[in-house]
């Protein structure tokens, strides 16, 4: 896959336009001004700022109100860590890069999970906020041993979260959970991501082993909890 041509996937061109307000082919850093940062995300939250970069450009989506603040503080995707909190009046927030992820042809690995309620009684607290129905590998004796949630965060694109009992890992089952999730996504005509901490190395063994290659692309946020936080932008441990 060429990280110059990445774009011309249909699905994943309109996920980012919708994900955050626009989304341009355009070199360097384009910030955009959208009513999507002043409205709930997949888990109710607003997120201000939300950007999406990539070798050779990118988006930087803030609140309307913002815009030309950030503009003139943020000239590159350089000057994001030092100017880009003080720039959307959180000066004490700290910026941080996740590695950005998609594919559309996923590993095809033997399916590891089933589809159960998100507020199944045998399914952990940290899944529950995902709703609908998440993705489960249960033990011998029925208890949770791993499982994914997905972010529906638009029709075009939806995230994986994978997360593995320590008494669990180190044999697959969150490669083979991430690939079962994203086969699932494909078939409902949408394009799986896949975000992580780049000081995780589980996370990029489980992303490189289904199917998602690391192209540069990065996800770019401001406070809220650590990249890796279930709760937030990115998935938990492996």
């Amino acid at each position: 896959m060429d990280s110059r041509e990445i774009c011309t996937d249909r699905r994943l061109t309109e996920f980012l336009a919708e994900y955050l307000g626009g989304w341009t082919e355009a070199e360097g850093l384009t910030v955009v001004g959208s009513p999507v940062r002043t409205r709930p995300g997949w888990d109710g939250q607003v997120r201000d700022v939300v950007g999406v970069s990539t070798p050779r450009g990118g988006v930087l989506s803030v609140a309307p109100d913002a815009v030309d603040s950030v503009r003139d503080a943020v000239p590159t995707w350089d000057d994001v860590s030092d100017r880009l909190p003080a720039a959307i009046g959180r000066p004490d927030a700290t910026a941080y890069r996740g590695v950005f992820r998609w594919t559309n042809a996923p590993a095809e690995l033997p399916d590891a999970g089933e589809w159960v309620p998100a507020l199944d009684p045998r399914v952990p607290e940290w899944l529950h906020p995902f709703g609908g129905r998440v993705l489960i590998r249960f033990d011998d004796a029925g208890r949770y041993a791993a499982g994914v949630g997905v972010k529906r965060h638009n029709g075009a694109g939806m995230e994986i979260s994978v997360g593995t009992e320590e008494a669990h890992r180190g044999r697959g089952l969150a490669t083979a959970l991430v690939a079962q999730a994203a086969r699932w996504i494909v078939a409902q005509g949408a394009v799986p991501i896949y975000l992580h901490d780049p000081a995780n190395t589980a996370s990029d063994r489980t992303a490189r082993s289904a199917g998602f290659p690391d192209l540069g692309w990065h996800i770019i946020g401001v406070g809220g909890r650590p990249i890796g936080d279930p709760r937030s932008e990115q998935p938990t441990s492996e």
